[in-house]
């Protein structure tokens, strides 16, 4: 069968590999869609030093039950539309005993640490299958990002009393924007792409600022009454973004951190004290995250057209893969379609 894999930097290459056969427990899985995120563009950059090297990458995935092993539970069925979780857990770390196994000491995620599902099939455990029945195939390869900006939201303990600055609009962000939206908070989208931000009014902002144009500071003040945000969530992951999130949040506001950040970041910490502020992080995604992902989806008000780049083949993969290297702004998702 077919397969992608980045095998040094800048080089992805299709290969072949065996047919895999479900073990006792597994799923084997027919992969319809896969998402490159971010992760697989810095790996392809020689920039992600947790992954392997060569490594499969992917784990935003669509794909339908092609067979199951022994002990598999009935309710998963052969032809079923289903999404994967593609974390793992050690079920002994301070974050698993907190049942927090999005936050695993030992994770190791498909794509990164482990060789991924950019791939015609692969076998998974039984309990890493998310049904997603209803849904178009395309779309189920989003649901993986998208919950990981629900999860950063749920992090954030956002209410409907909240007002909440999304910093970033790419799809993580964009996941965030809608579950702070349907928790009926006030949410203000930031970024520098007009083409993002539009769609991020779509998609239940009230408001849109372009950094790039306007003076921050100045901007938030008139949309909060010179109050600041509630809530900051960072979805970008530079140390200007950063400082953004702690200078600009209110007094005793929550700012919830998903971007990595390539160099240390300078921050005012007198701000962590005076504003008595709660900064969390927000890694991955829950199993719940996914499923809230899927109700939003099913109820087909998303403009998922919007969401994807381009749907390409594996042999197109390649030279997609160097254009979005070259120009990653005007990439949002790029699918590969298997």
């Amino acid at each position: 069968m077919k397969a992608l894999q980045i095998t040094d930097t800048y080089k992805l290459e299709v290969i072949d590999l065996p047919m895999p056969e479900p073990k006792a427990g597994e799923v084997l899985l027919r992969l319809r869609y896969v998402g490159f995120c971010g992760s697989d563009l810095n790996t392809y950059r020689g920039r992600n030093a947790m992954a392997l090297k060569p490594v499969i990458p992917g784990h935003e995935i669509s794909a339908t039950v092609e067979r199951v092993g022994e002990g598999v539970p009935n309710s998963i069925l052969v032809g079923q539309t289903v999404t994967v979780d593609p974390y793992t857990a050690c079920g002994k770390c301070p974050s698993c005993r907190r049942r927090r196994v999005n936050a695993c000491q030992h994770n190791e995620t498909l794509g990164v640490q482990r060789h991924g599902a950019m791939r015609e099939y692969i076998c998974v455990p039984w309990q890493k299958v998310i049904a997603a029945d209803g849904l178009e195939l395309r779309d189920v390869a989003l649901i993986e990002p998208m919950s990981v900006g629900f999860h950063a939201v749920d992090r954030g303990q956002v209410t409907d009393t909240d007002t909440v600055l999304v910093i970033g609009c790419g799809m993580i962000g964009v996941g965030a924007i809608v579950r702070a939206s349907l928790r009926g908070a006030t949410v203000i989208a930031m970024d520098l792409d007009d083409d993002k931000l539009f769609l991020a009014l779509q998609l239940g902002a009230s408001a849109a600022i372009n950094s790039g144009k306007v003076d921050v500071h100045d901007a938030l003040s008139r949309l909060t009454g010179g109050n600041g945000p509630d809530v900051v969530i960072e979805a970008v992951g530079s140390p200007v973004t950063y400082q953004t999130a702690v200078n600009e949040v209110a007094f005793t506001g929550r700012v919830v951190c998903i971007g990595y950040s390539p160099t240390d970041v300078s921050l005012t910490t007198k701000f962590f004290v005076q504003k008595e502020l709660d900064i969390r992080g927000s890694r991955n995604a829950l199993p719940d995250d996914f499923r809230a992902v899927i109700r939003y989806l099913r109820r087909g008000q998303c403009p998922t057209d919007h969401l994807v780049s381009d749907i390409v083949t594996p042999d197109e993969a390649a030279s997609v893969m160097q254009c979005w290297h070259e120009a990653p702004a005007r990439v949002f998702r790029i699918l590969v379609k298997w």
